[in-house]
């Protein structure tokens, strides 16, 4: 499997040092008769981005709002640098920034104004507002109404505030949704300077994203994790994710 030398060379990184960040033991999440999550358990390392992988329906979404504080899990845990997100949510949650997949925004705000509330809101200094701004490439949009902006650039949006507080663990579902691919290319070159003092997860249909970001890779089907591996250990994530999508389409 030939690899960017960047995700050769983080591999080797992350697996000479581990520096354990997340924890997650044995959750559970269950919707009626539907088992969302089962039994899911897992860490995670500082300087790593992890593609978290499924098909529709396999747990993905559900992952992420329980790992974000959203939704509670049935049964199981999540601890962050060793701070329980079920005892301590508020420490904990300072610690997380999280885009979901719908990506909820004030329409009628302006750029600059929505990410001077999100800052307020973790108590940030004001110069924080204009990093995240930078970051990731608002300059020409932060006067503009939300409700006026592309796709794209909401998504930017979205992005901005899940950065705001500076988080340890940044959470993001499906980031690159609307995006061009000039905008995608620096979305990732962003990622992957900030993963060196964080965790990231990172949920995609993109495969080739995958490939070029995450040294590590997590998939999920029905609730269940039936893969967790160094993306370099993989012969082809494409024929295992398809392989899985034929199974759950003939079933």
């Amino acid at each position: 499997m030939n690899l960017p030398e960047y995700l050769r060379e983080i591999s080797y990184f992350y697996t000479q040092k581990n520096i354990q960040l997340i924890t997650v033991d044995n959750i559970s999440k269950r919707y009626g008769n539907l088992n969302a999550l089962s039994n899911v358990s897992f860490s995670l390392n500082k300087g790593e981005i992890i593609g978290l992988l499924g098909v529709n329906g396999a747990g993905k979404s559900t992952l992420m709002k329980t790992l974000s504080g959203i939704i509670s899990p049935d049964k199981g845990s999540v601890h962050i640098q060793g701070h329980a997100l079920s005892s301590e949510p508020l420490m904990v949650k300072k610690m997380i920034g999280y885009l979901s997949e719908d990506n909820p925004l004030y329409e009628d705000m302006y750029v600059r104004e929505y990410l001077e509330y999100i800052r307020g809101i973790y108590n940030q200094p004001k110069d924080r507002v204009g990093d995240v701004i930078e970051l990731t490439g608002l300059k020409n949009e932060y006067k503009k109404m939300i409700r006026t902006l592309s796709k794209g650039n909401r998504q930017r949006v979205g992005i901005a505030q899940a950065l705001i507080n500076d988080p340890d663990f940044l959470i993001l579902d499906e980031a690159t949704s609307g995006l061009d691919p000039n905008q995608r290319e620096k979305l990732n070159n962003l990622l992957k300077e900030l993963s060196i003092n964080k965790v990231i997860l990172f949920s995609t249909h993109i495969l080739q994203e995958v490939k070029e970001l995450c040294p590590r890779v997590i998939l999920l089907d029905k609730g269940n994790i039936v893969l967790d591996k160094n993306i370099v250990e993989i012969n082809s994530i494409e024929d295992i994710f398809h392989t899985l999508n034929n199974e759950n389409s003939s079933r």
